[in-house]
């Protein structure tokens, strides 16, 4: 079995295995009609689960062979354009070049002696981060597994600063459509179930900065804690922007902790044409970016950044087997002193490569063209008398809900908006993401391909007013 350990004896069996490994997916991504192929649980569950695992093929060729059969087949690609649900992007080739060093290496990126050049790649890529943002000179930040992991350390470090508090007398406030890992974060952190107080948005889901200022003197003349107040650069359901200038400037009036959730509408600090929409990001104690949402980047890709790298000890435990208090002394530049994780990926490596490679403006405009994309969208929507549509969008998001021309009860509307999702699914044609807006069902498209038209929208949209109408005519056939 020795013969399946990569290392020096056998790199021509990796280089062989990898690139047949790779002839399989570049196939498949080739000749992709549908970004789904429609498979339901029922049929796909049995026939994974009758693999006995204990039984080993002993062959690569028939492993990858069996994995076809088993997962890229049926896999859901959003690499193809009428993806169109979450945040997920395709991918660019120096990413994924960079995810095939890294993975092969296998640095961990928690000491120096895991990872040596590996370690001051990862610096380097969150130097240039919070340059972007605008930080100042004593930034500092480090990778994450993603958004949740980045805004719970931040919400850490912001209890921590606020020095000897009474948890239970802490608040957190956060947009009515911030995302829910602000809640999660709370519970964890031990802070109550009132820590968080959810602060209503305006016309365009944006927060009403009159509403938090109301919460935050409240908060003071009931003699709570203001911990942090969670703007976000990019909502998960409507790509809204909250107000950061404003928002900033109440987190100063009430000395309280300024978080930006930009794991979204990080993508903008990359943007030569809309770079402006994220004014006021410079003055967070803390900001997220998720570069595996519009940074094209495979996941996981994302940091929490900080204004002050000394609040990042907060989350520092000296173990003398790892980085021993000495290292500090000794300038040993270890990860982990900064990280929740200890063992981590290189994940650094892959936007690297991609900065090198295309360079930032080349991501920038490719977040620009999606960012239009939703905005010529919004037009086909604004003129669609099937459609309502929720909010002009701001990033890349399209909140909308199939309305008949008929009179229909609104319950009735909202079934048949989760039908035609459904049915859209199951036929593998395109891929879309539903949510709520108020008590009503609605439907999402989350456009961050480039390579989508506006005549792929159309077709889906098509393709949605169809099946609505399927279920409605359907619902009356039994109703009579």
């Amino acid at each position: 079995m020795r013969s399946h350990l990569l290392n020096d004896t056998t790199a021509e069996r990796y280089r062989s295995s990898v690139t047949e490994g790779v002839e399989r997916v570049a196939a498949q991504l080739a000749t992709t009609t549908r970004p789904f192929t429609g498979i339901s649980v029922d049929d796909l569950a049995p026939r994974i689960a009758a693999v006995d695992l204990d039984e080993p093929l002993h062959d690569t060729v028939a492993a990858l062979d069996e994995l076809e059969e088993l997962y890229l087949r049926d896999a859901v690609y959003f690499h193809h354009p009428r993806y169109l649900a979450h945040l997920n992007c395709p991918v660019v080739i120096p990413a994924v070049l960079g995810e095939a060093v890294l993975s092969a290496v296998n640095s961990s990126l928690d000491t120096w002696d895991q990872s040596a050049g590996g370690t001051l790649i990862e610096r380097r890529i969150i130097d240039w981060t919070t340059e972007r943002i605008g930080l100042g000179p004593a930034a500092d930040g480090v990778f994450t597994s993603g958004g949740t992991q980045s805004n719970l350390q931040a919400l850490l470090l912001a209890r921590e600063e606020a020095k000897g508090e009474d948890p239970t007398r802490m608040r957190i406030f956060a947009s009515e459509v911030g995302h829910f890992s602000v809640q999660k974060a709370a519970r964890l952190l031990g802070l109550g179930e009132d820590a968080v107080v959810v602060i209503p948005t305006d016309h365009d889901k944006r927060m009403q900065t009159v509403a938090l200022a109301r919460e935050l003197e409240r908060c003071r003349r009931d003699d709570l804690s203001p911990m942090a107040v969670v703007a976000t650069a990019g909502t998960t359901d409507f790509g809204s922007i909250d107000p950061l200038p404003e928002i900033a400037e109440l987190c100063a009036q009430y000395d309280t902790w300024m978080h930006v959730d930009a794991a979204y509408g990080c993508g903008l600090l990359a943007s030569r044409k809309n770079r402006h929409l994220l004014d006021g990001i410079e003055h967070a104690d803390s900001v997220t970016v998720d570069y595996h949402k519009s940074f094209f980047q495979p996941v996981s890709s994302s940091a929490v950044l900080v204004r002050d790298r000394g609040t990042l000890s907060h989350a520092t435990y000296h173990a003398e087997y790892l980085n021993p208090r000495r290292a500090v002394q000794e300038r040993i530049p270890n990860q982990v002193d900064k990280s929740l994780q200890t063992t981590r990926r290189f994940d650094a490596l892959k936007l690297w490569m991609t900065l090198r490679v295309m360079g930032a403006d080349g991501i920038g405009d490719l977040f620009d063209e999606v960012c239009d994309l939703a905005t010529r969208g919004w037009r086909l929507l604004a003129a669609d008398p099937r459609y309502d549509v929720v909010v002009e969008p701001q990033l890349s998001t399209l909140v909308f809900r199939y309305i008949p021309s008929a009179i229909c009860d609104p319950a009735a509307i909202d079934r048949a908006n989760l039908y035609a999702r459904k049915a859209l699914f199951a036929s593998g044609d395109a891929v879309v993401a539903g949510t709520k807006v108020g008590e009503r069902q609605f439907l999402k498209f989350t456009l961050l391909n480039p390579e989508t038209t506006t005549d792929d929208i159309t077709a889906v949209l098509d393709l949605i007013a169809g099946h609505a109408e399927q279920y409605l005519g359907d619902s009356l056939d039994r109703a009579s």
